[in-house]
């Protein structure tokens, strides 16, 4: 846990009783803070009561009696329009931040020469944070991984000479912390994704850029070109710190370039380190070659040689439910790619394999599949489940052959089953649903869970070992 100090003896409100709010009022009453705690769900409240922490209904309370509402990333701080706490602090003329503001302001007063990069993006940031810190921890170094993925980022160790700390942010998170400053920080993508919390993609892009408005001198910025909403925000960093630019498939002066699972690392116009990517099936796929130049760039910033990356690379074990290689039966491959809860980020798994026995559906976004058309000659059969089966049936239509199963067991059972009887080297069985899984999971990670379950239950199936 990180104390939180900067509040001592002042009065919080804490709306939200998730991970990130339970470890956010502990850290504040750790460092002496007087902490209130609400959640506008019963079992919010429930979990909060049972942590042992003070709850209070905020509906009621005046707001002027607070120094600050520390609010909990997934509740709507603008768009589609305030939450009823964030509307009581406006009145009350107090601040509203996150929990990542208390970190760094935390940092600030405590003079620890730690670091921190902060990696951000539409798609891939998780597996992109996971692998910049097991880059830095092959290195040697002593690295806290948290944020948005894994520990809240108040649960992780205390700030110390020498530590890492590497932090995946959404964009709900950077809204909440006016005072972010890393000493690296990187900017994936940027496709349209919500858009009701941010009011549209100018919006979401912008909130997105935060990330670097604050740089300071020796400070890095990593930023990929491949969209336009990046190219964009790219054309206008200018600051103290280095710009490195990622692409795929074409060069970039100073930054990393990535094409045939090869990265290559370019200070202006000259070659200065390469690292190989073919054959880490953790790594596979255009979009984690973008994943892993990001990383690379990433770590370079912090002085981890070139030469040690590669190992770093190569015993990488990638992340649950994000192309997830689970088991092998013969020659069959199964793939967890349940995290991909939109067609943007199922395109990322279907453009990575050939010979496809395509599980999907769930609760559509919108849009549904449109944009995946270019990848349809992967696929050789699709296997379509949930509230989505009918509308995906007819954007399939005569192009790819399907079927619908409605649950996920008779999907498995079908894919396995056909592929079996498939003469290619490597049929696929992949899960990549381009939706929401709230129709028949809590979410993505049980829905992930819960096919895992089922093709290791198969007669014949081999855990992939990582």
């Amino acid at each position: 846990m990180i104390p939180v100090t900067i509040f001592a003896e002042r009065k919080l409100a804490v709306v939200g009783a998730g991970l990130s709010g339970l470890a956010t009022a502990r850290a504040l009453l750790e460092g002496g803070a007087d902490v209130v705690v609400w959640d506008d769900k019963e079992a919010g409240r429930a979990q909060a009561a049972e942590a042992g922490l003070p709850v209070e209904d905020l509906t009621s309370a005046d707001f002027k009696s607070f120094a600050a509402l520390v609010l909990a990333p997934g509740i709507p701080l603008t768009h589609p329009e305030p939450h009823w706490s964030v509307k009581k602090a406006r009145t009350a003329g107090i601040e509203v931040i996150g929990d990542v503001e208390l970190f760094f302001r935390q940092r600030d007063v405590s003079g620890a020469s730690c670091k921190v990069i902060a990696i951000t993006g539409t798609n891939g940031k998780s597996t992109t944070t996971a692998l910049t810190a097991h880059l830095l921890e092959s290195a040697g170094r002593d690295v806290a991984l948290g944020g948005n993925i894994g520990n809240a980022v108040l649960d992780l160790a205390p700030f110390a000479p020498g530590r890492t700390y590497v932090l995946e942010l959404s964009s709900y998170q950077i809204d909440l912390t006016p005072t972010l400053k890393p000493d690296a920080a990187a900017l994936l993508n940027v496709t349209p994704d919500h858009l009701d919390r941010h009011g549209s993609l100018e919006g979401y892009a912008s909130v997105k850029a935060r990330i670097f408005a604050q740089l300071g001198p020796g400070a890095t910025a990593v930023i990929g070109v491949d969209d336009v909403p990046c190219r964009a925000i790219a054309e206008s960093l200018e600051g103290p710190y280095a710009v490195k630019r990622i692409a795929i498939g074409h060069a970039v002066e100073n930054g990393v370039w990535a094409a045939d699972a090869t990265l290559i690392e370019m200070e202006g116009a000259h070659e200065v380190g390469r690292a190989d990517l073919a054959g880490i099936g953790s790594l596979r796929g255009a979009h984690n070659w973008q994943n892993a130049a990001t990383a690379y760039a990433l770590a370079r910033s912090q002085d981890v040689d070139a030469d040690a990356l590669q190992a770093g690379l190569r015993s990488f074990g990638g992340l649950a439910h994000r192309m997830e290689q689970v088991a092998r039966a013969g020659k069959i491959l199964f793939v967890n790619d349940s995290k991909a809860t939109n067609a943007d980020a199922a395109g990322k798994a279907l453009g990575s394999f050939d010979n496809i026995y395509w599980i999907l559906g769930g609760v559509p976004k919108d849009g549904g599949l449109r944009g995946l058309e270019p990848f349809y000659p992967r696929i050789v059969r699709a296997y379509l489940i949930g509230e989505a089966a009918e509308a995906f049936a007819a954007q399939l239509g005569d192009a790819v052959p399907h079927v619908a199963c409605g649950t996920l067991d008779r999907a498995v059972r079908q894919a396995a089953e056909d592929a079996s009887r498939s003469d290619a080297d490597e049929p696929v069985v992949l899960l990549s649903p381009a939706c929401a899984s709230f129709d028949q999971y809590a979410n993505f990670a049980k829905r992930g869970d819960a096919f895992r379950e089922l093709v290791l239950q198969r007669q014949g199936v081999a855990s992939v070992a990582v």
